[in-house]
């Protein structure tokens, strides 16, 4: 009994740590091991980050829904943010690096695409959405497939600091201009920027890509500026809803 509780408790440490760092801790109990600590602190940030994916835009999907309008929500930069996640999972998927380092990536893409359809749909253009699936459904797949050069994909990679800069730039600018945030989910965007900000380390120690990297830093400076918008803005949202709902009487 006690080897089975052994093996399951080493089985599950080694989702975060390596056999070396499993030893250095439980079998030396070194506990101060700097390089294990800082891999199992990266580890442990990458699969929080995955988990905290799985719902980080779906209440900006409800808030959506509930309203039947995606007013205030840019389709335009929805898309570039949609380029630049797509890009950075088939770059990272195809170079093998741990899932743990991109795996938010997956939920991000199936959320994101959830938003454009869901803007385009509400917006009046229902054939659009639907055709809006299936074309990037169809470009995921190929990006996905192992068969697109890894030239292609790298610089698509390198290409996704000026596309999250003029993507975030352009929602940034459509809040300033309209006095407002719309339908933006604030939890939505504070996950976004806690997780850009958290990815900046786990990329650095993971996969010591500074490409990779250098995006996760200038995300989450453009994140920061999109909640400090939220935030700035929070009491003129209710105003214009008034205005609406009082529009619709």
């Amino acid at each position: 009994m006690a080897m089975n509780v052994t093996t399951y408790f080493r089985t599950a440490c080694l989702f975060v740590l390596t056999p070396q760092c499993y030893d250095e801790f439980f079998v030396n109990f070194n506990f101060l091991h700097v390089p294990c600590l800082k891999a199992a602190l990266s580890k442990g940030l990458g699969y929080g980050i995955i988990l905290g994916s799985v719902m980080v835009k779906v209440p900006q999907i409800l808030k959506i829904t509930r309203a039947s309008s995606g007013e205030g929500i840019s389709l335009a930069g929805v898309l570039l943010d949609l380029s630049a996640i797509t890009a950075n999972v088939a770059y990272s998927y195809v170079l093998g690096y741990p899932f743990s380092a991109w795996g938010e990536g997956m939920f991000l893409v199936l959320q994101t695409a959830a938003i454009a359809a869901l803007v385009l749909y509400f917006g009046g253009r229902p054939a659009g959405a639907y055709t809006f699936v299936g074309v990037y459904v169809a470009i995921l797949g190929t990006l996905l497939s192992g068969h697109t050069p890894m030239p292609v994909l790298t610089f698509l990679q390198s290409m996704c600091v000026p596309v999250v800069i003029l993507g975030k730039t352009i929602q940034i600018y459509s809040n300033y201009s309209a006095g407002s945030t719309g339908q933006l989910s604030a939890a939505t965007v504070l996950m976004l920027l806690a997780g850009s900000v958290a990815r900046i380390f786990t990329s650095q120690q993971e996969t010591g890509d500074r490409l990779l990297v250098f995006t996760y830093m200038v995300a989450a400076t453009l994140n920061a500026i999109t909640a400090a918008q939220v935030f700035y803005y929070w009491n003129s949202n209710a105003p214009a809803q008034q205005k609406k709902k009082v529009k619709k009487n």
